[in-house]
C-alpha cells in the first residue's frame, strides 16, 4: 500500500470545489422551478438520497399541485450551493453541513461565508458512515488505515468532510486519498486500486450491495477509541449499529457512528409551497419503501441543526 504521506485537511480539500457551488455552479443549467415546478436536488444514483427524492417525486406530485424535478448531484456541499443561489427549491443534505452553512464555519467553503438563506424541513433517517475494504486487505480498524489508499467520497461531498473528519480524530495521517461516488469507489475495490472506502448514506447502499453480492468485503468497525475520538472532535456524530445481514457476507452487527440527512430549501421559497411539500411527505410516509421504519413526524425534528422555514414550522406546530 502506498506509505507517501498525501492527506489533506478537510478544511482545505472541500473548499474549492464547495465555493464553486456557493458561486451558483452546483446546480446545473437548469435552475429553480417556476409556479408549481420545483427543483429538488439529491446525491448521485448509487446512494439512498437519489431513489428516496424519486419516491417523494412521486407523493407529492401524487397529493399536491406541484411537481418535482429531481436531479443527480454531488449531495450535501453541492446541494447547499445550489440552494444558497436559488437554483434549487429543496434538497437533500446532512445535518452538520447544513449546521457548517448556517453558521459560516466549518469547512473553508462555508467559513465566514454564512448561507444565511438556508432553512430546516424536517431530518428524516440516520447517514451512516460505512467504512469498506475488500476481505484480503487485513484492515480490520480504523488504525490500519495508516498507508493505505482510501476514497474519501466525491470531493467537496458530506462523506468526505466526514471520513476526515474520522480519519483525523483517529490520528491517521499517512495516507493516499481518492475522491469519487459510491459506485466508483466499489469499482475501485473491486479492482484493487484503492484499499478502502467511506460510504455515507442509510444502510443498505445499493453500491455496497453490489459489491458485496460479486466480491469477499470486510465493513471494518469504528468503535472503540476511534468512535469516542470521533465524537469528540465531531457533536454531530452519532453512535450506529449496521444490523447483521445487511450485506452478503457480513454476518455480524458492526458498530460505527452516523450523521442525519435531512431535508432542507431556502427562505425564497414561499411558505404555501414549504407546508404543502411537507405536509405531503409526511401524511403520506405509508408509500414509501426506503427508510419507512425512520421517516414519520415523531423523529422529523430530531437532530435538526438550524432554523425551521416558516412552511415546515407551520406544519410540524400545527
Amino acid at each position: 500500500m502506498p506509505t507517501e504521506h498525501t492527506r489533506r485537511r478537510f478544511l482545505q480539500a472541500t473548499g474549492a470545489t464547495s465555493i464553486a457551488a456557493l458561486a451558483g455552479c452546483a446546480g446545473g443549467d437548469d435552475g429553480a422551478g417556476d409556479g408549481t415546478r420545483l427543483s429538488w436536488h439529491a446525491g448521485g444514483q448509487s446512494g439512498t438520497y437519489y431513489p428516496l427524492s424519486n419516491e417523494f417525486k412521486t407523493i407529492v406530485e401524487d397529493n399536491t399541485d406541484y411537481s418535482l424535478n429531481v436531479q443527480t448531484t454531488g449531495a450535501s456541499v453541492e446541494n447547499v450551493g445550489s440552494l444558497a443561489k436559488g437554483n434549487a427549491d429543496f434538497a437533500l443534505i446532512q445535518n452538520d453541513i447544513a449546521y457548517f452553512a448556517k453558521n459560516g464555519t466549518g469547512i473553508d467553503a462555508f467559513q465566514d461565508r454564512a448561507v444565511d438563506n438556508l432553512a430546516g424541513v424536517a431530518t428524516l433517517y440516520p447517514e451512516t458512515i460505512t467504512l469498506i475494504t475488500r476481505a484480503d486487505t487485513g484492515i480490520e480498524t480504523v488504525a490500519d488505515l495508516d498507508g493505505a489508499t482510501i476514497n474519501t467520497g466525491d470531493l467537496g461531498s458530506g462523506t468526505q468532510v466526514n471520513a476526515l473528519q474520522i480519519l483525523e480524530a483517529a490520528g491517521v495521517t499517512d495516507y493516499e486519498e481518492q475522491t469519487a461516488s459510491f459506485a466508483q469507489a466499489a469499482e475501485q475495490l473491486r479492482n484493487g486500486d484503492i484499499d478502502a472506502a467511506f460510504v455515507v448514506g442509510g444502510w443498505p447502499v445499493g453500491a455496497i450491495e453490489e459489491l458485496a453480492n460479486t466480491n469477499d468485503i470486510e465493513i471494518v468497525p469504528i468503535e472503540g477509541e476511534a468512535r469516542d475520538a470521533a465524537k469528540e472532535a465531531a457533536s454531530w456524530f452519532a453512535d450506529d449499529t449496521i444490523p447483521s445481514g445487511t450485506y452478503s457476507g457480513i454476518d455480524r452487527s458492526i458498530e460505527t457512528v452516523s450523521v442525519q440527512a435531512m431535508i432542507a430549501t431556502h427562505d425564497g421559497v414561499d411558505e404555501a409551497t414549504v407546508t404543502a411539500v411537507t405536509s405531503a411527505i409526511f401524511e403520506h410516509t405509508g408509500d414509501l419503501t426506503i427508510k419507512p421504519d425512520f421517516i414519520d413526524t415523531a423523529s422529523a425534528q430530531d437532530g435538526m441543526s438550524i432554523d425551521l422555514h416558516p412552511g415546515a414550522a407551520a406544519y410540524f406546530e400545527s
